[in-house]
């Protein structure tokens, strides 16, 4: 795993993290919020994501907002009140008085309104203008991982491509079991897949924006003309990913990354408290 860095180049490259989802599937586990703001541990899986980027040195964050928007904004306005012990002061201009300094993050976050039902090409594409250095970073709302996010960085500068995604291995949704005749020898309850999947964590030059998305293109997915173009123009690469990666997609996931956290092993937790 990749080590803390304070290159002042890192400092400035902007992570955009896709944060529009509904969370359909996830309803169980909220009715009310949008998707990145489930909690894992009592955090918002949105935190979890920005405490890796920052624990690598990454402190400037465009946040591609969709379905409920002004709640995203909310819990970040609100954070430092949130967290802290303080005392307010109803008479005069009602400045808050600060006793503790939890959550005192030297972040940059910028919040853009990308549409209610935009596609994440799209979605992108409309934070352009957020978007002021040779390369940026990306990466959805809603999935986490230990993934070695320095080592992404080297490997898509080393590659002198316009893209890099990280190939992750999905634990598989059923148990496999080893058969011997008519006899189950094994049982394992999940086994990750052994092919790649996109899971997420990208870094981009900047030029891709204008080369392959059109803010316009309201229904167009990151996923499907954009990278299917750029791997077609040999301008895509991988940086493999061996360790955990987990989406939380359902009801399911999420009770399994509450329970991997109050458990202690959340691999993804590169931070000190």
């Amino acid at each position: 795993m990749g080590a803390p860095t304070g290159d002042p180049a890192v400092a400035d490259i902007p992570v955009v993290i896709l944060c529009g989802g509904m969370g359909t599937r996830l309803r169980e586990a909220s009715e009310q919020l949008p998707k990145p703001l489930v909690d894992i541990g009592g955090r918002p899986i949105l935190w979890h994501i920005m405490k890796m980027y920052s624990h690598y040195g990454f402190r400037r964050f465009v946040l591609c907002l969709g379905y409920k928007g002004d709640m995203i904004k909310e819990y970040f306005v609100d954070h430092r009140s949130r967290m802290n012990d303080f005392t307010l002061r109803l008479r005069g201009n009602h400045e808050l008085e600060f006793h503790t300094a939890l959550g005192d993050e030297d972040w940059e976050i910028t919040f853009a309104e990308t549409g209610l039902t935009t596609a994440t090409g799209a979605r992108i594409a409309r934070v352009g203008s957020y978007l002021d250095a040779p390369r940026f970073a990306l990466t959805y709302g809603d999935g986490i991982g230990a993934v070695d996010i320095p080592g992404v960085l080297r490997a898509h500068l080393e590659s002198g491509k316009l893209g890099t995604l990280t190939g992750v291995h999905p634990s598989g949704r059923y148990g496999e079991m080893v058969l011997d005749g008519d006899d189950v020898t094994a049982f394992n309850e999940k086994q990750p897949q052994t092919g790649y999947v996109n899971g997420g964590f990208f870094f981009f030059e900047r030029e891709f924006v204008d080369k392959y998305l059109d803010a316009d293109a309201t229904d167009e997915m990151l996923e499907h003309a954009p990278l299917g173009q750029l791997a077609r123009d040999g301008q895509l690469g991988v940086s493999r990913h061996e360790g955990f990666w987990m989406g939380m997609d359902t009801f399911r996931d999420w009770k399994e990354l509450n329970g991997i956290w109050d458990d202690g092993k959340a691999e993804w937790k590169v931070w000190e408290d």
